[in-house]
């Protein structure tokens, strides 16, 4: 089986990241620092987040880590993460987690094609796409 999860970048600030996300998603969140695999040998990225990785009850797997001081970091990029599904109290509860301290840019509404739908970006930068599919019959 092959899958597919966002891998998220960050400057020097993924552990409080990819706590925020256990915060909205739940679920174990296992984290590595460049220090505990001797990634670097630059002494101020040792406690830096190598590898994070949250996986929620639902099964939602979100990735990420810091970036090294030698790597360039461009913030913002073109990618947006994306959640669908029919449980609107549950997207909704996600999306105004992930709202919570960021930017809404398309609020949570009836959208043409007929779904809830809404745009926001995180406290940290990150796009999040939710849309809530309509029943079958209701578009």
């Amino acid at each position: 089986m092959t899958t597919l999860n966002p891998y998220l970048s960050f400057r020097d600030n993924a552990k409080e990241a990819m706590t925020f996300y256990q915060s909205v998603f739940g679920g174990q969140l296992n984290m590595s620092t460049f220090g505990e695999y001797h990634a670097s040998e630059d002494a101020a990225e040792q406690d830096k987040i190598m590898h994070a990785m949250l996986t929620s009850e639902k099964g939602l797997v979100l990735m990420g880590a810091d970036t090294p001081n030698g790597m360039d970091y461009t913030p913002g990029s073109s990618i947006s993460v994306s959640l669908s599904g029919s449980d609107e109290t549950e997207l909704r509860g996600y999306f105004d987690k992930l709202a919570d301290g960021g930017k809404v840019t398309v609020p949570m509404e009836k959208a043409p094609w007929g779904d809830i739908f809404g745009m926001c970006t995180d406290k940290f930068g990150t796009d999040w796409l939710v849309n809530v599919g309509a029943e079958p019959g209701q578009a």
